[in-house]
């Protein structure tokens, strides 16, 4: 079954708070945090993996579990699989404005045209379920962005997203299960190819 569990970084963006997480990272994802410029980046890059570190250990679950990561504005989402050999993607962004020229530009023309059938106020939350949904599929396949958005189609039936199109290389049954959660307006999904999603997202306190 695939599980997803969210947590709020703000404690880490006290710098004494996050100096106990960052040392109890591992040397690589350290030298990562230090990479981002931005305070809320750093603390987002340690709490996604310390996240990740205390979940695995409630579950027993071995080094090679099958796990995916995000992050967006105060939250951090893991969502893993306690299957091997599955396949997991998750994302989570906070909606903002609708982003008109990208939808245009890169979604399916059904997707595009779907988008623009929602009164105007309602097209940014739909624009974002759109893309977490497709950011989830893209990390699951572990193609990530050199995946081509318009090369799958999400459509919709009475339980929600599904994909109507998939590229031929990835042809296994993947599903969808979206959340609500974290900061207002935070877009959740995860997709898989375990044929099991937990509908509830879980909270963990940093």
């Amino acid at each position: 079954m695939v599980r997803a569990w969210l947590a709020d970084i703000t404690p880490l963006l006290i710098e004494e708070t996050y100096q106990k997480y960052y040392e109890r990272l591992p040397g690589w994802r350290r030298e990562k945090a230090d990479r981002m410029r931005m305070k809320n980046g750093r603390a987002q890059s340690a709490g996604v993996w310390s996240l990740w570190s205390r979940v695995k250990e409630m579950y027993g679950l071995p080094g090679d579990a099958v796990y995916n990561l995000s992050h967006s504005g105060s939250c951090v989402l893991c969502a893993f699989s306690d299957r091997p050999g599955v396949k997991v993607g998750c994302d989570l962004e906070k909606a903002g404005a609708f982003r008109e020229a990208v939808a245009r530009r890169f979604f399916c023309p059904r997707e595009y045209e779907h988008i623009m059938r929602e009164k105007e106020e309602d097209r940014a939350q739909l624009f974002y379920r759109y893309w977490v949904l497709k950011e989830s599929f893209m990390k699951a396949t572990r193609q990530g962005m050199a995946l081509a958005l318009d090369s799958f189609e999400i459509g919709w039936e009475e339980q929600g997203p599904v994909l109507v199109r998939k590229p031929a290389e990835y042809m296994e049954d993947y599903i969808y299960q979206e959340y609500a959660g974290g900061e207002s307006n935070m877009k959740i999904a995860v997709c898989t190819t375990d044929q099991e999603i937990d509908r509830e997202l879980h909270i963990l306190a940093l």
